[in-house]
């Protein structure tokens, strides 16, 4: 943390804050090495120090340049800065610069706000050197903020980078300093602790009494060094001044002569004392300056926090000297100079933080990670190291080992052989990635837990699975994969989720893949399953199946009955007829045990006291016989229907029919005939004679949230910023009831825009039952379940834990709140990779306060602190860790404080439009 008392002027920023002249002159005296730049400065100068500035534009390859403007003596300056509007929750605005051959340097560094954009919003963010996070700036504590860093040089280029934080607002830079150090200074704390990184803390000249610090000509390296009054020096010290002329060389630091002239020195017998104030708990080296300036030689205890560090520590007469020590875990310092014999002194006093460095990426996957991203095309800001500061988008960490890469939604082609080299990957992410052929290059990732492959074109299934012994979870839908199922997938021994849906399978599933702990999914193939094969081979329609690493059930274990006719040869026409006769039988008699089991059914649904059970022929005659389509979906259509009394319904007919889709129905059914609440969807009754699986529900004129957001567009245009929040409380008031209102709780599981219907006066009801989930216990905090969702909108936590919970709505109505804020649907392939998922790239825009992102059709309709609300509110329901989520209540509760401010500014603006 920068300390407000330290006035540490290192750049132009310090010349026009404080009124110095500049010196323009045709040539610098800079020493070798010297790096000075004016962050979003345009022109080159040379200041009264004889040092010479130049423009950062070359070493920067991001950011804006502005000015700020600071009040000092009554006179206005204007301070030239860089600020990065577009670094988002996983990017980072990086200055590239030349060290030169040198075994140390000094970073100094100028952060200032000066309300440069009018907002009266100073940004926080962290800054990076290397691998290292370095620095936490904090510009709403105090502006300007200083930070420097003394760097062990290991390269010919360091990164300096700043990294926004979220909420934080835009990074911003005024100054940029690079100034070598003396050979093999400052390289015993670093090399003893194994750190390349010190972060100053204070430099102090002690017995100097002067406000401003010394700094270059008087010290050669530039360094800054204060004077020593404020940090609680005895009364009975007092400040010596003498000019010596012995050679300080000796001490590999090199302080100036003008710091070993000054010195505190103790007049009596007691003690010297000093304090510093540390605020962060952390390990901190200190380095001690002595000069005898005094006639006679002087030896003392140098104790640290009460511990004896130097016992008997001897200045003599015009010799320099100094002490280094390390204090580990402490967050406050206090230095004692204890008396025995003559005057214990101080000449100056350095302390820094000892900052970790992690450790590098090896150089195979930094090769391997550069290759895969030369051979998209895309340029996805991989510089660096892959893993620290902070680990690359798409790229996910353990230390320094890359465990985890996504790179879905590309068109990247092929897996090559270089995906093999990441042999640490546990999870690999390659969904829509128009991937073709066969399943190579993998073998290798014998680590590799979790593979998602689905969305792509792969035909066959290569031979690399038998190596991948760790996999838990293989997600292979949607794909072109044709023939039977390798008998190698049941070695797998810790496979526990296979996801074969929507491909071109058949043939009968290796028994090895048949056991409990292993729940497999065939729908929408061929015909495969764990029996004898099908009859019927020809193509069945693929099933809707939302874009999810898994959502599994295993099949029914009921047989698949097979008729295996085998005619001999022979004469006379009674065996054919009494073939006949047996097959007919055999016809009759399946049919009956069909219709048992939709009798047994349909008496069950009877005792949940549903409004009204309808016959099918009512239905035709309801619907005209199904005239009027009014939508349509992965479960069949929805028809317009009229009942006798006039009242007009919306008739949903399923041609799901599979044990999903049943198991979906009667949950539905079940559901919908216990709860009511005025923004839940009414059924009004259904149908479940033989083959037919009906419901019915009250009709909503205004069509739902997804038809109004994306259709045409004068529906856009009238739902404006008031109705977007209406909509909003009243879906929430929905789910709310689910949550709370309801016994037992129900968790809707499929929450989307499809979803939230609106009558005429646009109000909104949640509809949809049919993957809703009962918490049956009381006390129970989540429910295990296979996964269910859509793309888009389903929880990463009930994703990878399959554990789901209410928070798990909450986040699918925060990607609802996030649609209507933005105006774009959750998934989109519309613009770069970066801005396919809805929630990764609005939430920074929206962290930050950035309105830029919100639907055009809203622009200057809406009132900033309604607009913030909502957006804030949006932000935490997508929280990937579930615990931070907010409830539904008090996501009602913000929603509906959103609503009310946004009434009262259009009230006050003279507007009745709600």
């Amino acid at each position: 943390m920068a300390v407000p008392h330290c006035h540490c002027p290192p750049s132009l920023a310090f010349l026009l804050v404080h009124g110095i002249s500049i010196s323009i002159l045709l040539a610098s005296a800079d020493p070798p090495g010297f790096l000075s730049l004016s962050c979003g400065g345009s022109t080159s100068f040379v200041d009264s120090y004889n040092i010479s500035w130049v423009p950062d534009a070359p070493y920067v390859a991001a950011g804006n340049a502005t000015a700020a403007n600071f009040v000092q003596a009554g006179s206005m300056s204007h301070l030239p800065l860089r600020f990065f509007p577009d670094s988002g929750a996983e990017s980072r605005a990086c200055y590239r610069l030349p060290v030169g051959d040198v075994s140390a340097v000094l970073i100094r560094t100028r952060f200032v706000y000066g309300n440069h954009d009018g907002m009266l919003r100073p940004p926080v963010f962290t800054v990076s050197l290397g691998r290292a996070i370095a620095g936490f700036v904090n510009l709403s504590q105090v502006d300007p903020w200083v930070e420097e860093f003394v760097w062990r040089v290991d390269r010919d280029i360091l990164p300096f980078c700043l990294h926004s934080i979220v909420g934080g607002g835009f990074p911003v830079i005024s100054s940029l300093e690079v100034r070598p150090l003396p050979k093999g200074s400052y390289g015993t704390t670093m090399a003893k602790f194994g750190g390349n990184l010190l972060r100053k803390r204070f430099r102090i000249n002690c017995g100097y009494v002067d406000e401003e610090p010394l700094r270059y000509p008087v010290d050669k390296y530039d360094r800054l060094w204060d004077a020593d009054e404020r940090f609680s020096p005895s009364h009975l010290a007092a400040s010596f001044h003498f000019p010596i002329s012995f050679d300080p060389t000796g001490i590999k630091e090199n302080p100036p002569i003008s710091i070993l002239q000054t010195a505190r020195v103790l007049a009596r017998k007691n003690v010297l004392t000093y304090s510093f104030p540390l605020y962060k708990l952390g390990d901190y080296s200190v380095i001690l300056y002595f000069a005898g300036i005094v006639p006679v030689s002087s030896s003392f205890d140098v104790l640290i926090n009460g511990d004896v560090i130097h016992s008997n520590y001897t200045v003599k007469h015009e010799e320099v000297s100094s002490i280094f020590f390390l204090k580990k875990r402490i967050d406050s310092l206090n230095i004692t100079l204890h008396n025995i014999s003559f005057y214990p002194q101080v000449n100056g006093i350095e302390i820094y933080e000892i900052l970790g460095i992690p450790m590098e990426c090896s150089t195979t996957t930094v090769s391997a990670l550069q290759v895969i991203r030369q051979s998209t095309g895309f340029d996805f800001g991989w510089e660096d190291d892959p893993c620290s500061p902070k680990p690359w988008m798409h790229v996910g960490c353990d230390g320094n080992l890359v465990t985890s890469l996504k790179l879905s939604n590309i068109d990247l082609g092929a897996i090559t052989p270089t995906f093999g080299d990441l042999l640490d990957l546990k999870i690999l992410d390659l969904h829509n990635a128009s991937i073709a052929g066969e399943i190579t290059n993998l073998g290798t990732l014998q680590k590799l837990e979790i593979l998602n492959l689905s969305f792509n074109k792969l035909t066959s299934f290569g031979s690399d699975f038998n190596d991948m012994i760790s996999l838990q979870i293989l997600d292979l839908h949607n794909n072109s994969l044709e023939g039977e199922v390798p008998d190698g997938l049941g070695s797998l021994n810790k496979l526990r989720l296979l996801n074969l849906e929507n491909n071109k399978l058949r043939g009968v599933l290796p028994q090895s893949l048949n056991k409990e702990s292993l729940e497999v999914r065939t729908s929408g193939n061929l015909c495969l399953s764990f029996s004898s094969t099908c009859n019927n081979l020809s193509d069945h329609s693929s099933i809707p199946t939302p874009q999810v690493v898994f959502d599994m059930k295993r099949p029914s274990s009921h047989p698949n009955y097979r008729t295996v006719i085998i005619v001999a040869v022979a004469t006379g026409g009674i065996c054919f007829a009494i073939l006949l006769i047996l097959v007919a039988l055999m016809v009759q008699r399946r049919r009956s045990k069909g219709d048992d089991v939709t009798s047994r059914t349909s008496r069950e649904i009877q005792r949940w006291n549903v409004a009204r059970i309808f016959s099918y022929k009512e239905i035709k005659s309801i619907t005209n016989n199904f005239k009027d389509v009014i939508g349509t979906g992965g479960f069949g259509s929805v028809y317009l229907g009229k009942l006798s009394d006039g009242k007009l319904v919306a008739v949903k007919v399923r041609l799901d029919r599979t044990q999903l889709g049943a198991d979906s129905f009667m949950n539905e059914v079940q559901l919908l005939s216990q709860v009511r609440h005025q923004n839940l969807v009414t059924l009004e009754g259904f149908c479940h004679e033989s083959k037919q699986q009906i419901l019915v529900y009250e009709y909503l004129a205004g069509g739902s949230l997804a038809d109004n957001l994306y259709g045409s567009n004068s529906k856009r245009a009238t739902l404006n910023w008031a109705r977007r929040l209406k909509i909003a409380v009243d879906a929430a008031k929905g789910l709310d009831y689910l949550h709370n209102g309801s016994n037992p709780r129900i968790i809707h599981r499929d929450v989307k825009c499809s979803n939230i219907l609106l009558d005429s006066e646009v109000n909104a009801k949640v509809s949809d039952f049919g993957l809703s989930k009962q918490v049956l216990q009381v006390d129970a905090t989540h429910v295990t379940t296979a996964v269910k969702g859509t793309a888009g909108y389903l929880d990463p936590e009930y994703y990878a834990t399959q554990q789901l919970t209410e928070k798990s709505d909450i986040y699918s109505f925060g990607v609802v709140l996030l649609e209507m804020i933005c105006g774009r649907e959750p998934l989109s392939h519309a613009g770069t990779p970066d801005s396919y998922n809805l929630v990764l790239w609005a939430k920074p825009y929206l962290q930050a306060g950035s309105f830029d992102i919100v639907d055009e059709s809203l622009r200057g309709g809406f009132n900033k602190e309604s607009m913030a609300k909502a957006a804030s509110t949006a932000v935490r329901c997508v929280e990937r860790d579930a615990s931070r989520r907010p409830t539904i209540a008090e996501v009602l509760a913000e929603l509906k404080e959103a609503y009310s401010t946004q009434l009262t500014s259009l009230s006050t603006q003279g507007h009745d439009d709600v």
